[in-house]
């Protein structure tokens, strides 16, 4: 079942094939170099594509967008994981560890979701860049500066969130090669919506963001917490594709679910 020449396609976050965000996996049965990696994901032209190599009792998995590496992503886990439950690789009442660049991340399954456990992301308040309404499309009400140089700006309103039509080409200089942007939903059944631009990382926009969420869902849960409690929040990411999250503090961790469908897989010859 681990492979080097099978390559399978898996749509994360959606119950809805070419919906949500497509992820490469691949399982390898033997180490392989960075380039023939970075290679692989530039062929596929995803946001992201993840390599997976047993490791004693866990998983090493690496992730590659078609530019470079990257430390994490979170709907490149949730297709690994989906694909080694489909394959039986691991059963279904069984707990895979993935070990990433950022630690040991736990995934099960649970019915029809799979629930991963994600570390949090700091949020340090910082000033807007002065051109940023006219980059972007919207003045933020906050702005946040979170790990891995990702940027969370919150917006007025959802309208502003969906009308944005960023200028990709002037983001990096200014900071905001990394940018999350986010509103309370009035959608029923939403708690916020989301969009995400990673212009530094070759993907202009992402279809559906899991990482994003180690920074929106313990701001969120502060933002929403006279109203929500500790229960768990849903977010849309309206993007083209669209997706939906489901996302909850536990202690210092966060959870993040999701559903997942292998799409294809194809060989390298």
């Amino acid at each position: 079942m681990f492979n080097n020449n099978i390559i399978y396609q898996v749509d994360s976050f959606t119950t809805e094939r070419f919906k949500g965000n497509p992820a490469g996996v691949v399982l390898l049965e033997e180490p392989v170099s960075v380039e023939w990696m970075q290679n692989i994901a530039m062929e596929m032209n995803l946001s992201e594509t993840a390599f997976v190599i047993p490791k004693e009792n866990k998983y090493k998995i690496k992730y590659y967008t078609p530019a470079n590496e990257i430390d994490l992503c979170g709907h490149a886990t949730l297709a690994s994981a989906h694909i080694m439950y489909e394959l039986g690789i691991v059963g279904n009442g069984e707990e895979i560890v993935f070990d990433s660049n950022v630690g040991d991340l736990n995934i099960k399954k649970e019915d029809d979701f799979i629930v991963m456990n994600f570390p949090r992301y700091s949020l340090t308040k910082m000033e807007a860049p002065k051109s940023f309404k006219e980059i972007i499309g919207f003045e933020p009400v906050e702005i946040f500066q979170s790990d891995f140089t990702w940027v969370l700006a919150v917006a007025e309103n959802e309208e502003e969130i969906t009308k944005a039509n960023p200028q990709f080409s002037r983001m990096i200089d200014v900071g905001l090669g990394h940018l999350i942007v986010t509103a309370k939903s009035t959608i029923a059944g939403t708690d916020f919506v989301v969009r995400c631009f990673a212009p530094i990382s070759g993907v202009n926009e992402d279809p559906v963001t899991g990482s994003a969420h180690c920074a929106l869902t313990p701001y969120w849960t502060e933002a929403l917490s006279t109203k929500i409690g500790d229960r768990e929040l849903n977010s849309l990411q309206v993007s083209k594709r669209t997706g939906r999250l489901k996302v909850k503090m536990i202690g210092d961790r966060v959870q993040i679910r999701g559903n997942a469908l292998t799409v294809f897989k194809l060989e390298i010859v």
